[in-house]
């Protein structure tokens, strides 16, 4: 997704937002699933 969004940037730089929460969102997601997967490691 960050090299998508970088692309998007360089061609139109009024893209940044949208792709600065593009991107947020699929870091928050690994995130996430880091957390959950200690978590459940952690109840075994």
């Amino acid at each position: 997704a960050a090299p998508a969004a970088i692309g998007a940037f360089s061609e139109n730089e009024k893209n940044f937002g949208k792709s600065l929460i593009f991107v947020a969102l699929g870091e928050g997601v690994a995130i996430y699933g880091l957390l959950i997967s200690i978590l459940i490691i952690n109840q075994l």
